[in-house]
């Protein structure tokens, strides 16, 4: 069998190392046995806790159950293509990655490639809760033009909403950057009530126009329905953290000035009431 030159051996290893995406093979006692910087730099552990812990340790509990059954279609020697799961970064951020598995029987080792999806995650997340939230503003709307409070008019403007149609892409690594510091401009003073546009803009560097104009281009939406996006979101994480005791603690920490509203806007976006969940 024609074996592969010495230098042939070294470009390959100085494509898997260099490669953006997340390369790695694992052995089937489920540990990492090989992976590349992408990893590190994506999940923020060194290599040493990355090889000295199992892989099912880095995987977000949620999903671990249904990431063991797919693995068991990999032990049948079968490849496994586009498969998303969430992992744990180091800073306790969720990663979301779509993987493809290539099952080497003979030597009891899986060839694995992910690509970090956690942008195209949160953009979904983005659009599924603002076509909730201008699902709300028409039935507002809605009722006030007919007086009929018992009118459903969400069941009537659901077919016609597509709050991103324009938006179809990916944001760029620079638009993703500036979503970021966007995100943290809010998460800063998020427990502000007078949190304003201009002070989010000062905080970018940018104008109010600018600010509208820049967000309306990568997510389609408006910059004030990213701040309710970003503090329903908050709100969340912090009921989840299970700090907090009361529904006012949450909508205070969120900066909504009043509860009646972020409990109306938390049961619409995630269908359950926020008291339930405390």
């Amino acid at each position: 069998m024609e074996t592969l030159s010495p230098d042939v051996v070294l470009d390959l290893e100085y494509f898997f190392e260099l490669s953006p995406d997340m390369l790695c093979i694992a052995g089937d006692d489920g540990y990492f046995k090989k992976i590349n910087s992408a990893v590190s730099n994506t999940l923020g552990y060194s290599k040493e806790e990355l090889f000295g812990s199992p892989v099912n340790t880095f995987i977000h509990p949620d999903d671990r159950e249904i990431t063991a059954q797919k693995h068991n279609t990999l032990r049948k020697g079968e490849p496994l293509l586009n498969f998303e799961n969430r992992y744990i970064a180091k800073t306790g951020e969720i990663i979301w990655l779509s993987w493809t598995f290539v099952p080497i029987i003979r030597d009891k080792l899986v060839f694995a490639i992910a690509k970090n999806i956690t942008y195209k995650k949160q953009i979904e997340e983005f659009d599924r809760i603002s076509l909730i939230l201008a699902m709300i503003n028409d039935d507002h709307k809605q009722r006030f033009k007919t007086g009929q409070n018992n009118v459903n008019a969400k069941a009537l403007i659901i077919p016609k909403l597509k709050v991103n149609a324009k938006v179809n892409h990916e944001p760029s690594p620079l638009d993703q950057q500036w979503l970021s510091n966007f995100e943290s401009t809010v998460r800063k003073y998020v427990g502000r009530l007078d949190l304003t546009l201009h002070m989010i803009s000062d905080e970018l560097a940018l104008s109010e126009r600018q600010l509208y104009r820049r967000v309306d281009r990568i997510l389609g939406i408006t910059p004030n329905k990213l701040v309710r996006i970003i503090r329903l979101q908050l709100a969340w994480e912090a009921i989840a953290s299970g700090k907090y005791r009361t529904v006012a603690e949450i909508s205070s920490l969120a900066g909504f000035k009043s509860r009646a509203h972020f409990s109306k806007l938390f049961k619409e976006v995630y269908g359950i009431d926020a008291t339930e969940l405390m």
